[in-house]
């Protein structure tokens, strides 16, 4: 497995990074021992960043990667790099309420966080969205003094821009900004990324397969269930999904003619990005983990990014990635 840096002043951590949240919420049933496997074969397979979030399933994530983790044979459990965001606010009924970055809040994160993983440290801990009505240099300070204390390792960044970025950057070192990234979503490209690689920040880059969309798996005929956050995603929806699907036939031929998958070849494209661009792969079994992990072996060349790029043109998707509602809390539109 090959590494590369979160960032200057992050850790080395494995090409591509196992996102946790779909084996806990938001994408319709998952199996808990199958989940619990797949996070195993990641890291015998020589995954080490794990990436979760307090609110997933209220916790729920987070016990479950402690279990997998203390159920790991120790050599794997402490190769492993947890990536935790925190701060969005949940209800019983699994509603949302916004986002807390107040500094005491950031506190109280961590020590549950801590507590449900069963670790000594997250190695890198970010807020999920900046609070509106905090700061962000007064978050970015309150996980600083988490670092100095030894709770965690390195502070990073969830989909802000770039202004926000420099804010927070001139506060306290920062190794790593997560945001949304695949060939459906290149609104990064523009102003979020020069400015990551001008301060030395690396990317984390989740949804790469645009939550399955471009997976070459999902078909128009799928039904979604209530629970399922791409039941009112705008880019899975009537016309717009249609319309999407036929980008992933061009995809598809594309990734015929290289004897790989659409999913393999949809991964490599964003690992061409960069060497500061770690891809999260949302696997919930290990069928699907093995098909992800088949990207690190595809090669891509100048002819084979240009037919990507016709396949897939930059904006060619419909819909936005979130609901209309949702997007004010994104740094980026696209």
């Amino acid at each position: 497995m090959r590494t590369r840096p979160l960032g200057t002043t992050g850790p080395q951590v494995s090409a591509l990074g196992l996102g946790c949240m779909g084996m806990s919420a938001l994408y319709g049933d998952a199996d808990r021992a199958e989940s619990i496997s797949t996070v195993h074969a990641a890291l015998e397979a020589g995954v080490t960043l794990l990436d979760t979030g307090d609110f997933y399933a209220m916790g729920h994530n987070e016990m479950l990667i402690g279990e997998a983790l203390r159920t790991a044979p120790a050599a794997l459990r402490e190769q492993a790099r947890t990536s935790v965001k925190f701060g969005a606010l949940r209800d019983p009924d699994g509603g949302w309420s916004g986002y807390d970055g107040r500094p005491a809040a950031v506190r109280n994160f961590a020590a549950y966080s801590l507590q449900r993983l069963g670790v000594d440290h997250i190695d890198v801990y970010r807020i999920a969205r900046a609070d509106p009505g905090v700061p962000i240099e007064e978050t970015v300070g309150a996980i600083a003094e988490l670092v100095e204390k030894g709770h965690v390792r390195h502070i990073g960044l969830s989909e802000v821009g770039a202004d926000t970025i420099r804010r927070a950057a001139a506060t306290a070192p920062i190794s790593d900004l997560q945001i949304e990234y695949s060939l459906i979503s290149r609104g990064i490209e523009d102003e979020v990324l020069p400015t990551t690689r001008e301060l030395g920040i690396s990317i984390t880059a989740y949804g790469v397969l645009s939550r399955g969309l471009i997976s070459g798996h999902f078909t128009a005929d799928r039904q979604l269930g209530a629970n399922d956050f791409r039941a009112m995603s705008p880019r899975f929806q009537g016309e717009n999904l249609r319309h999407n699907l036929t980008l992933v036939e061009a995809l598809r031929k594309v990734a015929e003619q290289k004897g790989v998958s659409v999913a393999q070849i949809a991964i490599a494209w964003v690992l061409s990005r960069g060497e500061d661009i770690v891809p999260l792969v949302g696997s919930r079994t290990r069928q699907r983990l093995a098909e992800a992990l088949g990207a690190l072996d595809v090669t891509l060349d100048a002819a084979d990014l240009t037919a990507i790029e016709e396949a897939v043109p930059d904006g060619a998707a419909a819909g936005d990635r979130y609901p209309r509602a949702q997007m004010s809390h994104l740094g980026t539109e696209r």
